[in-house]
């Protein structure tokens, strides 16, 4: 018999991260900056989501993305080594359907741009809101 208590109420929901199949989404996050990528895997771990890893600049978010092929990535722009713009476009080129949500400042709306006609599904602008990440994330993951 299954307990109350075990079952969700009305106004609870399934955490964003979970596949409606079962199992978790898998993210990437690239970001050079530890503090923006430890914030991102908070986020997306309280969610239910799966960080399939984490890189610091594009070159190693690249070469983790031929390697596991996650659900979703989101890429910083400005990084060193390779910034998130170019490694977009290798991903890209690796595979056509790579859902990447651009991350980025205040005031790189044109690069953004640049990066949505490019590809890019989306872009979450920092400093990060919760709710927005979420937002950006569930809707790209629908697409």
């Amino acid at each position: 018999m299954i307990a109350k208590s075990d079952m969700p109420s009305m106004n609870e929901k399934a955490p964003e991260g979970l596949r409606p199949e079962g199992g978790s989404y898998r993210v990437l996050v690239v970001d050079d900056s530890m503090f923006i990528a430890k914030q991102l895997g908070q986020i997306f771990t309280s969610e239910g989501f799966e960080i399939a890893g984490t890189a610091g600049d594009g070159a190693q978010g690249l070469e983790q993305y031929k390697a596991m092929k996650p659900d979703l990535v989101t890429m910083d722009i400005t990084m060193p080594v390779m910034d998130g713009v170019s490694a977009l476009e290798k991903i890209l080129e690796f595979d056509k359907d790579a859902k990447v949500i651009m991350v980025s400042a205040l005031g790189k709306e044109d690069v953004v741009k640049k990066c949505l006609l490019m590809g890019a599904k989306s872009y979450i602008v920092k400093p990060l809101d919760r709710k927005k990440v979420l937002e950006r994330v569930v809707s790209v993951l629908k697409q």
